[in-house]
């Protein structure tokens, strides 16, 4: 029996593996049928309208063709509306009516990977792009003691920023994180933290965690780990860094990069399952890096035991908080109040569907007064900062900006650090954002 509209919508969305192994997952024909599908189900409902710039992107497209329907459209610009999707997932997750197990079966960001992985196979993408996905390389490159200082310093030089403009297609005018030469891991090897056999486990928690680093954290704001470390411990969470890792994948998930996936799952997954095969919780600072390891790699590679394994173990920082505070085993000795946060929900938060555990965690600090925002700040990867679409990231993240304007609050913070920094520079006005787990260790009255 075919399932109808209202039938499909009451039902939780199915998330179907991607096929991407199959060659006619990359069959042009194939693919730009499927695009003239959805495109034509989603004009029909325009209900994402105010999510992203791929909407509108599509929509004026319609409007502004001979018959005002997608029919019209020049099959050459369907890729204007995958160049603006950055896989937040949150047209999926939040808003489309159609999704599995609805008939028509509709998954727009997976669509718009499958257009994206096919585009990267041709060849159609920049060096920049590559470059700007190569967390890692660029870390690494960016960290060496020599050359940190020259790096940190360029970013901030309005002429030298105006070049890299110009020559590589990075807008001055984004934000572009400093680069630490004394990395995140570097730090945290030598730091003698609880022993693993104080751990005390829980219902759903071993009481000890394995530390995803993440490049950002990493190369880029290793203060947010050292905040996040020293908040477990206080809880009695021992806490250990993965013997092994490089970049999660979800710079080139987004690039369309499939096989650089693949190569750092084959590198990652290991070393994570060895830890959950020790006993240890998995969690990482990032959002992103986080759902990467909980939804897209088992999506990408259902057969792989291992990656299953890696996903039931992994948690968001203030997922596993929350969950330690229900089996009654999170700490509440907090020194010192926050008072008013402006709290933006990151949007690679909100689709792992675990609930607002980071303002639940959060209002456990006395007299403190959370403005939750959800909605997207724009930033999203490497969107924010190339000069093409520097200017729509704004736009998308300015409603965020306002409301904290608005709120004027003694913090701002959001769960990703980069989408943070964004909505600084909108903001436009000194202030800086400050992370939630900061936050906490702020209340606890932890020092350096």
């Amino acid at each position: 029996m075919a399932t109808t509209p209202r039938e499909g919508n009451l039902q939780a969305p199915t998330r179907h593996a991607v096929n991407w192994k199959d060659p006619e997952f990359f069959n042009e024909d194939a693919l730009y049928k499927e695009l003239e599908r959805v495109y034509d189900h989603c004009h029909g409902c325009r209900r994402c309208v105010s999510l992203c710039q791929s909407f509108p992107v599509l929509f004026d497209l319609v409007d502004e063709s001979p018959t005002l329907e997608v029919d019209g459209i020049d099959k050459k610009d369907y890729m204007k509306v995958v160049d603006q999707c950055y896989l937040c997932d949150l047209c999926y997750m939040t808003k489309c009516p159609y999704t599995p197990p609805h008939e028509w079966n509709i998954d727009f960001p997976h669509l718009m990977l499958r257009a994206k992985a096919v585009k990267f196979r041709k060849g159609e993408v920049r060096t920049r792009d590559k470059i700007l996905t190569s967390t890692d390389a660029v870390g690494k490159l960016a960290g060496i003691p020599v050359v940190v200082n020259f790096v940190n310093a360029s970013n901030k030089s309005k002429t030298l920023r105006k070049v890299l403009e110009k020559t590589l297609g990075v807008s001055a005018r984004a934000h572009v994180p400093d680069y630490h030469s004394n990395t995140f891991r570097k730090q945290q090897s030598a730091h003698n933290g609880l022993s693993a056999d104080q751990a005390e486990a829980g219902e759903k928690t071993s009481g000890k965690v394995a530390l995803f680093a993440t490049c950002y954290t990493n190369y880029n704001e290793p203060a947010v780990g050292k905040d996040m470390v020293a908040v477990l411990e206080h809880n009695g969470i021992p806490v250990t860094l993965v013997d092994k890792e490089q970049c999660c994948g979800m710079p080139k998930l987004e690039l369309g990069d499939l096989d650089a996936v693949e190569q750092a799952k084959n590198v990652n997954v290991p070393a994570l399952a060895a830890m959950v095969d020790a006993g240890w919780d998995l969690i990482s600072p990032v959002p992103s890096c986080t759902l990467m390891f909980k939804q897209e790699l088992p999506l990408l590679f259902p057969e792989d035991a291992d990656v299953q394994k890696v996903a039931d173990a992994f948690f968001d920082p203030f997922e596993y908080l929350a969950q330690r505070k229900k089996e009654g085993l999170l700490k509440t000795d907090f020194k010192t109040g926050v008072g008013k946060v402006s709290y933006h929900v990151a949007c690679h938060q909100r689709v792992q569907n675990i609930g607002p555990k980071t303002r639940d965690v959060l209002s456990m600090i006395p007299d403190i007064e959370i403005e939750t925002i959800e909605r997207c700040s724009g930033h999203d990867g490497t969107y924010g900062v190339k000069e093409e679409t520097f200017d729509l990231a704004v736009k998308i993240g300015r409603p965020v900006a306002n409301r904290i304007k608005k709120n004027e609050p003694d913090y701002y913070t959001s769960d990703c650090p980069i989408a943070g920094h964004h909505l600084a520079n909108i903001l436009d006005d000194g202030s800086a954002p400050t992370h939630p787990m900061s936050l906490l260790r702020m209340a606890y009255g932890l020092g350096e």
